[in-house]
């Protein structure tokens, strides 16, 4: 459309309408002449603006994510370092909890057998210094870090220092093979040289070939002269395995270490031996054995016993027969309280009574009164001695 006169005309009309028709609407309030208009209009373009809004709104949240992924990917790194951050704090405050338990239980023992020792911590494993089992520590001669002094933590005997610096020493631990160190026995006092194997036992000799040991026998160290390089009872480690005696001078065992030469920290030089041998007293406490419960069963009598363990009804008359019916010819027992007849003299007939009580028997070959009669009256004694058949044999 060109610019001309008419169309500037137009454009002022229009301008001045729009202006009117708003005037119009805002001094109408709610009965603004135009609302119907309105309403009409938002009917017909409502659902063109709606799907209009459907189409480009995709498009318009794709540009505005490209031109948002910078400050958002700034945010993800933040979060990130963030996380990283609170990792590490939480890291170090696991590691710093076990140095102070490992710290802690260092001066248990030192305080047990009474070594001055210079705490130190492990900076560095065996590479620097060959192939052999050894480790340096942050403390040296400007620390009163000496060579040939016994180096211990919280679990028994670590090793020797071997070379010391200003600021930093190395000591040998005990699982090298060129380790020995002199070892006694808890409570039998046997004594034997120990030697490293690396991550394997190490080997105890006993100078005595006979002594008795058992799996489970724990070792601490015998000491040496002026106590270098070694302090008397710092703990070595437990029996595992007892070689059978040959007849030989000496005896071999095998003890674990008590110490974890891989892992580490946190380990003490001894710079002030014990003014006396602390002998066991650094050992850790055995453990006390586990308690077995036991059950205690009880047999309780049902009833009174029987001979053959027959029940009363089942005792067997000796009077019966083979089919167990009674026998017609068996004489009765003799009534209770009076006692049985004489040896060799049968009872009496099937039907007659045995005397009363207090009368004997009738002499043998004499037979008891015949049936019906009675013996004599127990009171009425015979005169002239004899028993009944007598009398009757008179008669």
């Amino acid at each position: 459309m060109r610019d001309t006169r008419e169309s500037r005309l137009l454009l002022v009309l229009l301008i001045a309408v729009a202006f009117a028709l708003i005037t119009v609407d805002i001094r109408g309030g709610a009965n603004s002449p135009v609302d119907g208009a309105r309403q009409a209009a938002a009917a017909v373009f409502g659902p063109v603006e709606n799907g209009v809004a459907a189409a480009v709104d995709p498009v318009g949240n794709a540009i505005g994510a490209v031109r948002d992924s910078g400050k958002r990917h700034d945010r993800i790194s933040t979060l990130q370092a963030e996380n990283e951050a609170l990792k590490q704090r939480l890291g170090s405050d696991a590691r710093n909890r076990s140095r102070l338990n490992q710290l802690d239980a260092m001066l248990k023992t030192a305080g047990e057998g009474q070594y001055g020792i210079k705490a130190a911590q492990v900076v560095a494993i065996g590479a620097a210094q060959g192939f052999s089992w050894t480790v340096t520590i942050d403390a040296g001669s400007n620390d009163g870090i000496k060579r040939d002094m016994t180096v211990l933590n919280g679990d028994g005997l670590v090793g020797r220092v071997t070379t010391v610096g200003p600021s930093t020493s190395t000591v040998l631990l005990a699982n090298d093979p060129d380790f020995t160190v002199g070892t006694r026995m808890e409570s039998s006092d046997e004594l034997g040289f120990a030697t490293g194997h690396g991550d394997r036992p190490l080997s105890v000799q006993l100078l005595n070939g006979k002594a008795k040991v058992n799996p489970g026998d724990r070792l601490v160290t015998f000491g040496s002269q002026a106590d270098k390089p070694f302090v008397p009872g710092v703990p070595v480690g437990e029996v595992v395995k007892v070689d059978p005696s040959g007849g030989d001078l000496t005896r071999t065992i095998y003890v674990r270490p008590y110490v974890g030469f891989t892992k580490l920290d946190i380990v003490g030089v001894v710079v002030q031996a014990p003014r006396t041998d602390p002998r066991d007293q650094v050992l850790p406490a055995k453990p006390k054995p586990t308690p077995v419960p036991t059950v205690t069963v009880t047999a309780t009598p049902s009833g009174n016993p029987t001979p053959n363990g027959l029940a009363n009804n089942e005792i067997a008359d000796p009077n019966a027969n083979a089919n167990g019916n009674p026998d017609p010819n068996a004489k009765p027992n003799p009534p209770a309280g009076q006692a049985n007849p004489p040896a060799g003299q049968a009872n009496p007939p099937a039907g007659q009574a045995n005397p009363p009580a207090g009368q004997a028997n009738p002499p043998n070959g004499n037979a008891n009164p015949p049936n019906g009669n009675a013996n004599p009256n127990p009171n009425n004694g015979d005169p002239n001695g004899q028993g009944n058949a007598d009398a009757d044999g008179e008669q």
